[in-house]
């Protein structure tokens, strides 16, 4: 589909009253999402592109002052010709929950609470708990509250379904 002449370009459209965008014909909305659809892909590729560039650009340098301060996580920071690089590698941590879960049973069978160690999570998926019998739920209820994300909306043409 291609856009009609008067469809606002992404420029214009941060300049224009929501309530402008929200009178259009749903025709032209089509044409507007699609442009931003595409928009938002260029900008995702070129970020990706970016990140990777600064990554080539600055991947010996910051290995050298890791190996220097000792870190192989968290921020460090460089000079680059007068600009401040800041490299940041974060620490991405997972445990293993059977593990966890005898360390648990383990401090407890020594007379410690686990629960100065270890975080432990209750929780009850929404496909289980409609699952219940009523009686069950009204069991649940006090201890669920459900929260609402930001709305969203699509917009299709004819026969294609999203």
């Amino acid at each position: 589909m291609s856009f009609p002449q008067n469809t606002p370009s992404v420029d214009d459209m941060l300049s224009m009253p929501v309530t402008d965008l929200a009178l259009m014909p749903s025709s032209l909305l089509v044409a507007i999402q699609a442009e931003i659809d595409v928009a938002a892909d260029r900008m995702k590729t070129v970020t990706e592109r970016f990140a990777l560039a600064l990554e080539v650009r600055y991947a010996a340098r910051t290995s050298e002052c890791r190996n220097h301060e000792e870190k192989k996580t968290g921020t460090i920071r460089f000079e680059d010709n007068g600009v401040v690089v800041i490299a940041d590698l974060p620490k991405r941590i997972t445990w293993d929950q059977a593990q966890l879960a005898q360390i648990a049973e383990n401090i407890a069978s020594a007379g410690e609470d686990p629960a100065e160690f270890i975080e432990t999570t209750l929780k009850v998926s929404e496909r289980k708990y409609t699952a219940l019998p009523e009686s069950w739920r009204k069991g649940f209820e006090p201890a669920r509250t459900v929260r609402t994300g930001k709305p969203k909306f699509r917009l299709v043409v004819g026969e294609e379904q999203v």
